[in-house]
């Protein structure tokens, strides 16, 4: 496979399991899921309350992360290994650097509070857009702070910053085994969230936002927590599947993180030079999808 079609696969998968997220895996049965489920007894409040604290205290608290990372991805049929980067800075940036042969920055993908950046290296081409022009994140209440949980292994309020102690509150703990299926209260149109997480130390196991759509068929996203490792006294991810499920088509990727650390000296956002030309969505996954 030529290096341009390592760039290709790679940010297909990537450009589609981040901005295009429209049933599945490891689902939460839909008796369990967020807005389906009776409000807890009187009885069971304050061991709901206990729980969510639980699960809040296990966010690591960090300002920088940053990692060497390493790709599995799968687009229908194909499958390809690569390498890449990932550095982040909490409340401001997340950016995800792809590399193939491990030397040779393929692709970049760069998440702001204010736009989602796709940069082509390959064939210098970019997508800078605010997350709004995105149909999927625009109509699910997905922003820079969801994607940023995602990744840190939090508890998420769509359209929210951040979940603070006061908003534990706004999800229900379906308490009573090993695994707790943690819900929002309140659902967005056709949008359900939930979360997975071990009874004993709290920590989230799954993440899942699952579109329903009667006349095309659901569509969802798991995002799984297969391993921690320790970073400044706190656990963090470091080894995660996101799968996107849609009618049509199955998009997984793979991501281990190793060599983890808190490097703060990088700059924090891109510069795109005058050689690159900017493109639609639509342009930029037409050339991804003529693979």
């Amino acid at each position: 496979m030529r290096l341009s079609d390592y760039a290709k696969v790679g940010l297909l998968a990537l450009t589609l399991g981040f901005a295009s997220c429209h049933s599945s895996k490891k689902s939460v049965k839909d008796k369990d899921v967020a807005g389906e489920s009776d409000q807890p007894p009187i009885e069971n409040a304050v061991a709901q309350d206990e729980f969510m604290k639980k699960v809040y205290s296990t966010a690591s608290g960090l300002q920088f992360v940053s990692s060497k990372v390493k790709f599995n991805v799968e687009v229908g049929s194909q499958s390809i290994t690569l390498t890449g980067n990932l550095r982040m800075k909490r409340n401001d940036v997340i950016r995800l650097q792809l590399m193939a042969f491990g030397f040779v920055e393929a692709g970049r993908l760069e998440f702001t509070k204010e736009y989602v950046l796709v940069m082509d290296r390959i064939n210098k081409l970019y997508l800078k857009v605010p997350y709004e022009y995105v149909d999927f994140l625009r109509s699910s209440g997905i922003n820079f702070f969801t994607l940023q949980a995602l990744f840190w292994n939090e508890l998420f309020i769509p359209g929210s910053e951040n979940v603070d102690k006061k908003s534990l509150d706004n999800f229900t703990a379906n308490l009573g085994g090993d695994e707790v299926v943690i819900s929002l209260d309140k659902q967005k149109g056709r949008i359900n969230y939930s979360w997975l997480a071990n009874a004993s130390t709290g920590r989230i196991k799954m993440a899942n936002i699952m579109y329903r759509d009667p006349i095309s068929g659901n569509t969802q996203l798991n995002w799984d927590y297969r391993e921690t490792s320790p970073l400044n006294n706190k656990l963090f991810p470091s080894d995660m599947e996101m799968t996107l499920t849609t009618p049509k088509k199955e998009v997984k990727l793979g991501v281990k993180l190793t060599y983890l650390g808190t490097e703060s000296d990088w700059e924090t956002r891109t510069n795109v030079s005058d050689k690159y030309k900017q493109v639609t969505i639509d342009e930029i996954l037409m050339r991804f999808m003529s693979l």
